[in-house]
């Protein structure tokens, strides 16, 4: 058999998600001999600050993708909303699988939906772009920061800490928790983050042999709408700093639909995009779609 290792970060959502893929993997490639590597990342580590003030989103990340290029692990799952626009040299994204829902969901046990929060009522995100998507909605709310990971983020909600919280329907599905949510966020109220929904199979680019396994699990569907997304990303060289969501989707009749917007950290000066045209002929196309958004919010 062959061997191979793949890393991931402990949390219970990062463990669910990872374990998914990797059973489709072993049942594409029965003769593989999987084994785990759990990886602890500056992110987890760093619990009581906004990821904003002390690196992005790269500290999701940074430990893992050290353990790919020393050779500890072959493949790394990622949530791919948390790999940079730009990986390390030496590494790609060999693989997005199919995506899971990727909207926003509000969890409020006692007021079910955002329209039913009173006004001044405290909810919860650490995520800037929701931030700045409900103020829009809602400048009436109290938005305040909420850090650690779904358990803890839902314990805090239901003990009255917080009167509602926003998460990734994709992260409660995965987890087994989806009837938590109180109200499915339609784009128009809270567009996804880049690349929400999907994950993000990380490998060494001259690995011909792994790239060629994962390849067996590749989305085209998927892997066109996250790289629009991500070209959005590049442009303008979003960070944890910078609210921004792309959200890119399939239509019928074969044609994309790319929304995207940004601010500056505080919420103001927000722009926003939107372009539909017919369906990219590669993921390079894909992300040339986006990077011109991009250059264009820019």
């Amino acid at each position: 058999m062959t061997r191979l290792t793949y890393a991931t970060r402990r949390s219970l959502l990062a463990l669910a998600q990872c374990r998914a893929f990797v059973a489709q993997l072993a049942k594409a490639h029965p003769d593989l001999e999987l084994v785990e590597l759990q990886v602890v990342t500056s992110g987890d580590k760093i619990q009581d600050r906004p990821l904003s003030e002390v690196g992005g989103k790269g500290l999701w990340v940074k430990e893992i993708e050290e353990a790919l290029l020393d050779g500890r692990a072959d493949l790394a799952v990622h949530s791919i909303k948390d790999v940079p626009g730009v990986l390390p040299p030496g590494l790609m994204i060999a693989c997005i699988p199919a995506r899971e829902d990727p909207r926003d969901v509000l969890v409020s046990p006692r007021f079910e939906s955002l329209a039913k929060l009173p006004s001044g009522a405290k909810l919860g995100t650490s995520s800037l772009r929701r931030a700045v998507s409900i103020a829009r909605v809602r400048p009436d709310l109290q938005i305040a920061m909420i850090r650690g990971n779904v358990d803890t983020r839902l314990r805090k909600v239901d003990a009255g800490e917080f009167d509602a919280i926003v998460l990734a329907r994709a992260g409660l599905v995965r987890l087994g928790l989806g009837a938590r949510a109180t109200e499915v966020l339609a784009p128009e109220v809270s567009l996804p983050a880049v690349g929400q929904g999907a994950l993000g199979i990380e490998c060494r680019a001259d690995d011909a042999a792994t790239r060629a396994r994962l390849a067996a699990l590749h989305d085209e569907t998927a892997a066109v709408c996250v790289a629009a997304e991500r070209g959005v990303l590049q442009a303008l060289e979003g960070d944890c700093k910078t609210p921004l969501a792309a959200f890119a989707e399939k239509l019928e009749g074969g044609r994309v639909r790319l929304r995207a917007f940004v601010a500056e950290p505080d919420g103001k000066k927000l722009r926003q995009d939107e372009e539909t045209v017919a369906w990219p002929a590669s993921e390079a196309q894909a992300r040339g779609l986006g990077e011109a958004m991009g250059a264009r919010l820019r």
